[in-house]
């Protein structure tokens, strides 16, 4: 498996993980009232945070036992690390928009944050899998 594969599984398991701690550190605060209302910046800043020293550590410990020729990226390497970040940036686009339109109908900064967070975490997924899909697959560059 090459590395940039990896890192690729990586960014899945990480994005996954954090993403339910945060639903659950959210949800299980939830109680009858309005789940707009539940304090939710602290739980998505720290799952933010760590998911991203989370990454880095694990991307470094994939490089360092990887062998020195695995670490060597080749041009397929390169396209498909550009396939992927464009069809996983979709997602991104897609977030600033749901947040603009949400900011525009006045809804609660609870709805905005969380709109644009799961965009994001859709963008990696769908990116990662984007990848390891074309890995896997084959790729036919565009």
């Amino acid at each position: 498996m090459a590395v940039e594969e990896k890192r690729a599984w990586i960014m899945i398991v990480v994005t996954v993980v954090s993403y339910a701690v945060y639903l659950a550190l959210v949800l299980g605060r939830s109680g009858d009232g309005p789940i707009a209302e539940e304090p939710y910046a602290a739980a998505l800043l720290w799952t933010v945070g760590s998911a991203i020293a989370a990454s880095i550590l694990l991307h470094i410990t994939v490089a360092l036992l990887s062998p020195e020729e695995g670490r060597i990226k080749d041009q397929r390497d390169r396209e498909i690390h550009h396939f992927g970040d464009h069809i996983g940036q979709s997602f991104v686009v897609v977030g600033g928009v749901a947040g603009l339109v949400l900011a525009m109908a006045e809804a609660d900064r609870f709805w905005i944050a969380n709109a644009i967070y799961l965009a994001f975490v859709l963008s990696a997924l769908l990116g990662s899998t984007a990848k390891i899909f074309a890995y896997r697959t084959g790729f036919q560059p565009w």
